[in-house]
């Protein structure tokens, strides 16, 4: 314990000093303590310091440099936290429309603190008078951002093998491989150079391209097909990062056109695989209410045209066995993933679908149904239509970030069963505050003949008659 000390002291005190006549930061203090306590037994955590000083010294002879990297870099991302200080201070200044340089900086670092045998504020004028160029701005933030990033890595790796030695006894092995995908993923999107504004002429550029293929497809469709013609016309196919709500009462059908879309778009991936024409997809299928044996069951009795009730019972023939024989042999080839968890958070199943994306690819998640998802958050479970707004806003991010369509099914409230005209509305959207608002398109599925054959009056009566 004593000697780590001694070294964290003699790496302070040697926080400068001159290198062939070029003056730099060498060795700054790692006060990162917790990074330092987790990593292996003397073993430095990747940083430049070089970097960091060449990135601060063009900051300040140039505040316009800020621009090309206040977008992703921020004062945590510096490995010395003295350069934190500078950054902050820096970008705050040049936030506000203020000059940035050594004089305006001081009153705000602590400028007359000694590193070695100078001052704070001569290592920033030092810093300053160094800078040669501001062309490299932006890799020199991009090396801090990725070290970042690396350290970060080292520090959850480090975490992940101190929790399984002392997990609590609610903290299942399960529970931790999932926070660790979670995190995983988390930091695989920090590490990508996204966001931000995309000049018009890309974005014309890639409307053209998806109509082009639109135009290549036997389909005419610019998204995925459902390969129920009348619902491709209207929406032109399933389109990425779109969030589709299929709403209706229950005994309306949701399930089973949702499995049937399910299996459609599955199959034709599977037939059109050796094509260049494909027009199917991977999907994956969140079944909170039914399990995968009932859903496969419908999926037979579809293609098979045998009852689901026949199948389950038995009641079949030699014949209508073997065509549920056939059916499966080729079904089995579908790629359709089929998760039967029930409850799943918003979280949980986010984690889920980013595993299967990257161990098999996914082009279509369904979710049966919305209102049997729970949130984490503890303030929104106590309030349903917060805990609903709270899962469909996830939904919608998730399929943006996986850029994929996500069908998520939803019930309607039972203000629908008091009114005389039956088709359901966008206020029939059960704990609706945020599904119509989060949705890119809803569907409502409705059967009026439900609704005639339980209003059908007893047979020989006057009521009959004139029903």
């Amino acid at each position: 314990m004593s000697s780590n000390h001694g070294q964290s002291t003699s790496s302070a005190a040697r926080r400068s000093e001159q290198i062939n006549g070029t003056w730099k930061a060498a060795t700054v203090s790692h006060r990162y303590e917790n990074q330092r306590d987790i990593s292996p037994s003397f073993q430095q955590l990747p940083h430049n310091i070089e970097a960091e000083q060449a990135l601060l010294g063009a900051l300040l002879i140039n505040n316009d440099a800020h621009d090309r990297v206040s977008d992703f870099l921020k004062p945590e991302h510096f490995f010395e936290p003295l350069h934190q200080k500078i950054y902050d201070v820096l970008s705050h200044l040049i936030e506000k429309g203020k000059v940035a340089d050594p004089v305006t900086i001081k009153p705000f670092i602590p400028a007359d603190e000694k590193i070695s045998d100078i001052t704070v504020y001569t290592y920033v004028v030092r810093l300053a008078k160094e800078a040669i160029t501001i062309i490299n701005t932006e890799d020199y933030g991009r090396v801090i951002y990725d070290l970042f990033i690396r350290r970060s890595l080292i520090n959850l790796g480090t975490q992940v093998v101190n929790t399984a030695f002392e997990a609590p006894l609610e903290f299942t092995p399960a529970k931790q491989i999932e926070m660790v995908e979670q995190h995983l993923f988390e930091l695989a999107e920090k590490g990508k150079y996204g966001g931000g504004f995309e000049n018009f002429n890309e974005a014309v550029k890639k409307a053209v391209d998806m109509a082009s293929a639109a135009k290549k497809r036997s389909s005419r469709l610019s998204g995925i097909a459902t390969h129920i013609k009348t619902l491709d016309e209207k929406m032109g196919g399933l389109q990425k990062s779109d969030l589709i709500i299929l709403a209706g009462r229950p005994g309306m059908g949701k399930t089973s056109l949702a499995t049937n879309i399910a299996f459609k778009i599955a199959n034709a991936c599977n037939y059109n695989a050796k094509t260049q024409e494909n027009e199917g997809g991977i999907v994956g299928f969140f079944s909170l209410e039914m399990s995968s044996e009932q859903l496969a069951t419908r999926i037979i009795s579809e293609q098979t045209e045998v009852s689901s009730s026949d199948i389950r019972r038995g009641n079949i023939s030699e014949e209508q066995f073997s065509k549920i024989i056939r059916a499966m042999n080729r079904l089995q080839k579908a790629p359709l993933y089929i998760d039967q968890t029930g409850g799943i958070s918003i979280t949980q199943l986010a984690a889920r679908a980013r595993r299967l994306k990257r161990q098999h690819g996914l082009h279509v998640l369904i979710i049966d149904y919305i209102q049997l998802m729970t949130s984490h958050s503890k303030r929104s479970s106590e309030n349903r239509v917060q805990e609903i707004t709270e899962i469909t806003t996830g939904l919608k991010a998730l399929a943006k970030e996986l850029n994929i369509p996500i069908i998520a099914l939803s019930q309607l409230s039972r203000q629908v069963e008091n009114r005389t005209d039956k088709r359901p509305q966008l206020s029939d959207l059960r704990e609706s505050g945020s599904i119509e608002q989060d949705a890119d398109i809803v569907l409502f599925v409705y059967r009026e003949e439900y609704y005639l054959k339980n209003e059908e009056p007893k047979i020989g009566t006057l009521e009959y008659e004139r029903w």
